[in-house]
């Protein structure tokens, strides 16, 4: 089944699986809104977690702040389903970088939602945007085969 799914996520070189819960539902019996945001939010600390870059994600200095976010849901997902959420950051500018996210049901085979997010890199002891950092910026390139 995994590889069937796989062409889905194919260009997104960090995935996620998560069980969708019976308390995901909503009066309206599918996943609320809300939670494929909070999916996203864990696909994108698991790409923050395969950079390893030292200190980047405990605010003891410069780590990421999200911006802005966005998601277009394209299917309605139910309890039981698991879903992958596959990430990839697509620019790295000055103090930002742009990741998109995709979530896939395994039940459906089908991409659920399409996703993505502004992240700013942020000073946590000065208060203020910071540059992105060099490390980060190799780290980037590494994941995502050298873009």
């Amino acid at each position: 089944m995994r590889e069937a799914l796989a062409q889905l996520w194919s260009g997104y070189p960090v995935l996620l699986d998560i069980p969708v819960a019976w308390g995901d539902m909503d009066a309206f019996q599918h996943v609320n809104n809300t939670v494929y945001f909070r999916w996203m939010e864990s696909g994108r600390i698991a790409y923050f977690t395969r950079m390893d870059v030292p200190g980047f994600r405990d605010m003891s200095g410069v780590g990421p702040i999200l911006a802005s976010t966005q998601c277009r849901y394209r299917i309605p997902l139910t309890f039981p389903d698991t879903v992958t959420v596959a990430s990839r950051i697509v620019s790295v500018e000055e103090d930002r970088m742009t990741m998109e996210q995709i979530v896939v049901s395994h039940q459906h085979a089908k991409i659920a939602a399409i996703g993505s997010g502004v992240i700013v890199t942020f000073d946590y002891v000065a208060g203020r945007k910071a540059p992105v950092p060099d490390l980060v910026r190799a780290r980037v390139a590494e994941i995502e085969g050298g873009k």
